[in-house]
C-alpha cells in the first residue's frame, strides 16, 4: 500500500466501553479483547504525602510493570520527609501494581486497597442514592434540582419566591417541567449575605415546604445550615439536606441526618458568605483542596452514622473561587468521581458566567446551559438549576451526547 494514501487518527479512550467500541472497529479476536481493553487505558494516579521510603519501593515497582512513577527529586535517599506520587501507567498496569502491595512492608497494603476502591469509583456510572422516604437510582440519566429561594434577597431572581405561596406555585410549575428534586432554601448565600435567625428561616421556609408536601412526588430538599431548621423540614416532608457547610457550621447536622434517615449533600465552600469572594482566592492545589475537603466530609459523616448510599458531594461553584477557578473545576470536574458519590452541580446563573458573557443573572442562560453541558459530560449527575424546563433539554442532549 502507498503511505501516502494511509489514514491516520488518534482516539480518545477513557473506558473500557470506549475501548471495546475501537476493537470490534477493527474486528479484534473476541479472544484477544480481554486482555486488551485494560492496556488501552491510560491512567495518572496522583497519590499525596507518601513516606519517601514507601515512594521510592513504588516507583520500582510501577517501572517493572512498564509503567512509571514520579516522585519529588529530594524522595531519593530520604531527603525530605514526605512525597507527592504519580502513578503512570495502563489499568492492567496499575491493576498488577495493586495486587503486587497487597501484603506488602510499611503499609503498602493499605495503598492497594485504597487505589483499587479509587479504580472502581473511577469506572462506576450509576449509584443509588438512599433519602428517608425512598432509593433514587442516579446515573441512567441526569436528575435536575429545581432552586425555590424563598428569600427576599436572592441574587437570582430579587425576591421574587419571598412569599410562600408563591414559592410553592413555583415548585409546583417545576414539577410540572420536569424537575426530579425540589430544593427549599431561606437563607441567602449569595456572596456578602447576612445571615439569618433560626425562627426568620423557618418562618421562610415551613410554609414552602408544608405547601408541597403531599402534593408532589418528587423529593424535597432543604438547604441549609442549622441542625433545628432541618430536623423541622424532615418532619413535614423533606428527605434530603443541602448543606453548604458540608455539617460544619453546626455540630448537630450530622445528628439530625443520620436519625432521620436522610440523604446530604455535602459542599465545598471557603469562608464564609458574607465574606468567601472578598478574602484570599488563592489555592496551592485548586483540586488537590476541594476533593481533598469533601473526602474529609465524607468519612466524618460516616463516622457519624451517614451510610455512604445517602451522600452526594457539591465542589461549591461560586463559594470562594475566583471565576477561573469555576471553569477549571468545571473542566476537570471528573476528578471528583475519585470520591465514589454522585456528583451535585450548581452553576445556573452564577457571577462567574457573567465574568464571561456578560449580562446579569436573568442574562445568563446561554452561559448557563454550556455550563451544564459541560458539567453533564465530565461526570455530574444531578443539576442545581432555576429554569427547569431549558435546562431539561439541556440536559437530554448533553446525557445523549454521554451516551454516544
Amino acid at each position: 500500500m502507498d503511505p501516502k494514501g494511509l489514514r491516520v487518527r488518534c482516539l480518545h479512550i477513557t473506558s473500557e466501553a470506549e475501548a471495546l467500541d475501537a476493537l470490534k472497529g477493527v474486528d479484534a479476536d473476541p479472544y484477544g479483547v480481554e486482555a486488551m481493553l485494560p492496556k488501552m487505558i491510560h491512567l495518572n494516579i496522583l497519590l499525596e504525602e507518601v513516606e519517601c521510603k514507601t515512594a521510592t519501593i513504588i516507583k520500582q515497582e510501577m517501572l517493572a510493570l512498564g509503567g512509571d512513577a514520579a516522585i519529588a527529586r529530594d524522595a531519593i535517599g530520604s531527603r525530605i520527609a514526605r512525597t507527592g506520587v504519580i502513578l503512570i501507567g495502563t489499568l492492567k498496569a496499575i491493576r498488577r501494581f495493586t495486587d503486587k502491595l497487597a501484603g506488602g512492608p510499611f503499609g503498602l497494603d493499605g495503598y492497594s486497597d485504597r487505589i483499587r476502591e479509587a479504580l472502581g469509583n473511577l469506572a462506576s456510572n450509576s449509584a443509588v442514592l438512599k433519602t428517608s422516604r425512598r432509593e433514587i437510582t442516579i446515573g441512567e440519566r441526569t436528575l435536575v434540582m429545581g432552586i425555590i429561594n424563598a428569600t427576599p434577597d436572592s441574587f437570582s431572581d430579587g425576591g421574587r419566591f419571598a412569599a410562600p405561596v408563591t414559592a410553592v406555585e413555583e415548585a409546583l410549575r417545576m414539577v410540572e417541567e420536569g424537575a426530579d428534586m425540589i430544593d427549599i432554601g431561606g437563607e441567602s448565600s449569595r456572596p456578602g449575605s447576612d445571615p439569618v435567625t433560626e425562627e426568620e428561616e423557618l418562618r421562610r421556609v415551613m410554609p414552602v415546604i408544608r405547601g408541597l408536601a403531599g402534593k408532589i412526588s418528587v423529593p424535597l430538599s432543604i438547604d441549609t445550615t442549622k441542625a433545628a431548621v432541618a430536623r423541622e423540614a424532615l418532619a413535614e416532608g423533606a428527605e434530603i439536606i443541602n448543606d453548604i457547610s458540608a455539617m460544619n457550621y453546626d455540630s448537630r447536622m450530622a445528628e439530625v441526618a443520620a436519625g432521620a434517615g436522610a440523604a446530604v449533600i455535602l459542599m465545598h465552600m471557603r469562608g464564609l458568605p458574607k465574606t468567601m469572594q472578598g478574602g484570599d482566592l488563592e489555592y496551592r492545589s485548586l483540586l488537590g483542596e476541594v476533593i481533598s475537603f469533601l473526602q474529609e466530609r465524607i468519612e466524618s459523616a460516616e463516622q457519624s452514622g451517614i451510610a455512604p448510599v445517602q451522600i452526594m458531594i457539591d465542589p461549591g461553584f461560586g463559594f470562594g473561587k475566583s471565576a477561573l477557578d469555576n471553569v477549571r473545576l468545571i473542566r476537570r470536574l471528573s476528578e471528583f468521581k475519585i470520591l465514589g458519590r454522585p456528583i451535585v452541580t450548581g452553576v445556573s446563573r452564577k457571577s462567574f458566567i457573567g465574568h464571561v458573557t456578560g449580562g446579569g443573572p436573568q442574562e445568563r442562560i446561554e452561559g448557563t446551559a454550556a455550563s451544564v453541558t459541560a458539567t453533564i459530560l465530565n461526570g455530574s449527575r444531578v443539576i442545581r438549576v432555576h429554569d427547569v424546563k431549558t435546562m431539561k433539554r439541556v440536559a437530554a442532549m448533553a446525557d445523549a451526547l454521554v451516551g454516544a
